[in-house]
């Protein structure tokens, strides 16, 4: 695909936005949870571990932690033990509790709403902040950016980034801003379902026509 304008870039964009919406009219977050304290947790429990296994972990784990100080007063190799199914266990045990101290002493043990405050969190950084924000509140902060986001963003031409910051900086450019959470779905349920990271099913692609397939080989005819 020649190198296409910004506006032109904007349309494509906005139809891929229309189409992915009529697929996937039930695109939401894939991990399980009931109260902002719940989906904190479920996230950073997330890094580098499908939701899949996280929801298999989390379903015995919210029975017997309900509340930050729960979590916080747990004694360590107790709650390590609850999480080891999920990769980096011990690492993520030490952040969810010094994360949940954080909560008790500076929030009441709630969840904040705000971008600066979440960041300040252990183990929280943009991106579990964004998720947080987006499906806890339905606050429209920013465009969580995982590894679908990053391959479809690159594969669509909606980026040449290859940070998360930047590539989100280049989405939130293009989405409008109510679409910022539901667009992070709708890519993660595409890459999931259709847009796979090695075989990709470019022939059935509900967007095809609207793909330039960066970084693809050509389809055979």
């Amino acid at each position: 695909m020649a190198r296409e304008t910004n506006q032109a870039r904007q349309v494509r964009l906005d139809k891929i936005i229309a189409v992915l919406k009529r697929t996937y009219p039930d695109a939401h977050c894939e991990l399980n949870y009931s109260n902002p304290l719940q989906l904190l947790i479920a996230t950073i429990l997330s890094a580098q571990c499908n939701d899949k296994q996280v929801n298999i972990v989390t379903a015995d784990l919210f029975k017997k932690y309900r509340t930050a100080a729960d979590f916080a007063n747990a004694p360590l190799a107790e709650f390590e033990h609850d999480i080891k199914r999920i990769g980096l266990y011990r690492n993520k045990a030490k952040n969810i509790q010094a994360c949940c101290r954080k909560l008790i002493e500076r929030h009441g043990g709630q969840v904040p709403k705000s971008m600066e405050e979440l960041i300040e969190l252990d183990g929280v950084g943009r991106k579990t902040a964004n998720v947080v924000l987006g499906n806890a509140f339905n606050i429209n902060c920013g465009i969580v950016v995982d590894t679908h986001v990053d391959r479809l963003s690159h594969r669509l031409g909606l980026t040449r980034k290859q940070t998360p910051e930047k590539i989100e900086q280049d989405l939130i450019k293009l989405v409008p801003q109510p679409d910022w959470a539901l667009f992070s779905h709708l890519l993660i349920w595409h890459g999931r379902r259709r847009c796979y990271a090695r075989n990709p099913d470019c022939l059935n692609c509900e967007i095809l026509s609207l793909c330039p397939r960066l970084g693809l080989p050509k389809l055979k005819s």
